[in-house]
């Protein structure tokens, strides 16, 4: 199993894919070293460009970033002014020129609406302001929608974050691939690059806390100094006031009534959470002007319009597009009454793998015209048990024991690298296979389910991995599950399972896929729990997760799979 790749020392140098030429300085009005005074009295640092020789006023085009770097930064500005914009950055509170105490996450909902208070009461803009970009900056257009100024009028979110739903905890599980980002980001004005890019640190750092046994809260112990973002984190293992005080929650979304484009991938780690601003926008906002293009990219890659290759897969080329060319489109249409980029032919577009070529829904239920229901059974197909259409007629489960105290090997092998596999690792877990497709289809949407188990103890952490089999042999990652069975229910608050008895374990946040099944291939299911370095340890004692120890492993976990348990596969038949 691989690092998750929402981690350590990729994601800064992946938002500013290409600097703009420098046309020279005489093509720009560059202000660098501006203070933005809020209403809180705090201060950003910001830039501001604009193309020598506009006359007129023009809407302004807003990147904000907790990537303190100075050229990135200008370049994107730049990049911007080259468009028709004044171009704006501004760096989160305590970075660059910023006196204030440096804060992820917690207080940009009211930061960013600070700067776009200020950019809109500039003579330099006709008080319109766009926010766009990657990750960060992605979650920092949507906490600008909480508080929803009157002079933001776009946003265009690529792979936005979802701070306590896709990081640092997935479904409720803490994950350690952003464990060293609060001392890049957090260590000075700018950016901390000492040891940051150092994988084997990184690596071997989760693998002495997975061997040592000791408790999630005291990982730092094992990296040999104290993390202080994560520590706060750990404080909040329900998505509670904390979370949901940073981003839209539950009606927020109502309010919302500006155009949106959203931008993720199909293996982009933070899918879930970019996937569920859409989900609840819509949920929330029947009558949301919101679109959304999805395709064979990584969280960077998306950020881009995708690569070539993808961890050994050759995408199709007509998924390769240009992310930032179609945000300037999407800004002009909104903001100039421009023609729509041509790519958005409905609400979802999305690319089919496979197939080279592009599909466009109204929404994520037509995405696909049958949801195909399979029972994880426990009747034998070689050597996987049977993916059915019909549900057992009597009852029966599948046995399963996962020893937390042994650390020679680890379980729950789902992330998606390489994204083609010619063999798997069975050595964990349970495999469940359909029936041969009898004609070509394809999988369109999110797949779902519902779990039965009964357990010796109160909980577990799940892992579910949907692949294609194809005729053959190989196997193709289509999507994964990773949640703690106790939060399946309410992400908000904990529920318990009951020592014995059987147990509903619904999963729903799962990653958006598309891909073209030939006649012959088969679906594969790998159901198994996690225990590996990458994330925190449940041993299921009811306990907070993060004070438990492999102390708390003395018995095993012993588990009863229900056969009644099943997935919703979401189909088109052609």
């Amino acid at each position: 199993m691989g690092l998750c790749a929402y981690a350590f020392g990729q994601e800064p140098k992946a938002l500013a894919p290409g600097k703009t030429p420098d046309a020279g300085v005489q093509a720009y009005d560059i202000q660098d070293s501006v203070l933005i005074k809020t209403k809180e009295a705090i201060s950003l640092s910001a830039m501001v460009v604009r193309k020598k020789g506009l006359n007129s006023t023009a809407p302004a085009a807003l990147f904000f970033t907790i990537y303190a770097d100075h050229d990135d930064n200008l370049a994107e500005a730049k990049r911007s002014a080259d468009h028709g914009y004044i171009g704006v950055v501004v760096n989160s509170r305590g970075k660059a020129l910023s006196p204030d105490v440096i804060n992820p996450y917690e207080k940009e909902s009211t930061d960013v609406n600070g700067a776009v208070d200020w950019i809109s009461k500039h003579p330099w803009t006709d008080g319109r302001v766009a926010i766009y970009g990657g990750s960060y900056s992605g979650f920092a257009a949507w906490a600008a929608t909480k508080q929803l100024h009157p002079a933001l009028k776009t946003i265009v979110p690529y792979v936005a974050a979802i701070p306590g739903f896709g990081l640092p905890m997935e479904n409720n599980v803490f994950l350690n691939a952003n464990y060293g980002w609060g001392f890049y980001v957090g260590n000075n004005k700018y950016l901390d690059e000492t040891g940051y890019y150092d994988r084997k640190h990184w690596n071997d750092m989760q693998f002495n806390w997975y061997h040592s046994g000791v408790a999630y809260r005291k990982i730092d112990s094992i990296e040999g100094r104290q993390n202080p973002l994560l520590q706060r984190w750990l404080q909040h293992p329900s998505y509670d006031e904390y979370w949901q005080n940073m981003v839209p929650w539950q009606e927020d979304f109502a309010k919302i009534n500006i155009p949106v484009l959203s931008v993720t991938g199909y293996y982009d780690d933070g899918q879930i959470s970019a996937l569920r601003y859409f989900k609840e926008h819509y949920k929330y906002n029947k009558n949301a002007n919101h679109y959304l293009i999805i395709g064979p990219y990584d969280h960077f890659g998306a950020q881009k319009g995708g690569f070539p290759e993808l961890r050994d897969y050759k995408v199709d080329p007509v998924a390769l597009i240009n992310t930032r060319q179609i945000t300037y489109e999407w800004m002009d249409y909104v903001l100039k009454g421009g023609p729509k980029p041509a790519l958005l032919k409905d609400k979802i577009n999305y690319e089919v793998m496979g197939a080279n070529k592009w599909k466009h829904a109204p929404a994520i239920d037509k995405m696909n015209n049958q949801v195909l229901r399979l029972y994880l059974t426990g009747q034998k197909s070689g050597e996987n048990q049977v993916l059915s259409k019909q549900k057992m007629k009597s009852k029966g489960f599948l046995s399963q024991e996962v020893d937390f105290a042994d650390r020679k090997g680890t379980n729950n092998d789902y992330y998606p690298y390489p994204i083609v596999r010619k063999e798997l690792d069975r050595s964990t877990g349970l495999y469940f296979i359909s029936d041969p497709f009898e004609e070509e289809v394809s999988v369109d949407g999110i797949f779902s389910g519902l779990l039965k188990a009964s357990i010796n103890k109160k909980d577990m952490d799940v892992g579910l991995v949907l692949y294609e089999l194809l005729p053959d042999g190989t196997y193709f990652h289509l999507s994964y599950f990773l949640g703690r069975a106790s939060y399946a229910k309410d992400m908000t608050h904990r529920n318990l399972l009951k020592e014995g008895e059987i147990s509903s374990i619904p999963f729903s946040s799962t990653r958006m896929f598309s891909r073209h099944l030939s006649k012959g291939s088969r679906l594969l299911v790998m159901l198994d729990i996690n225990k590996n370095p990458f994330a925190q340890i449940n041993y299921g004692t009811g306990k907070d997760v993060s004070e438990e120890s492999i102390t708390d492993a003395k018995v095993p976990l012993k588990i009863k799979w229900y056969n009644d348990s099943y997935v919703d596969i979401p189909v088109w038949k052609y």
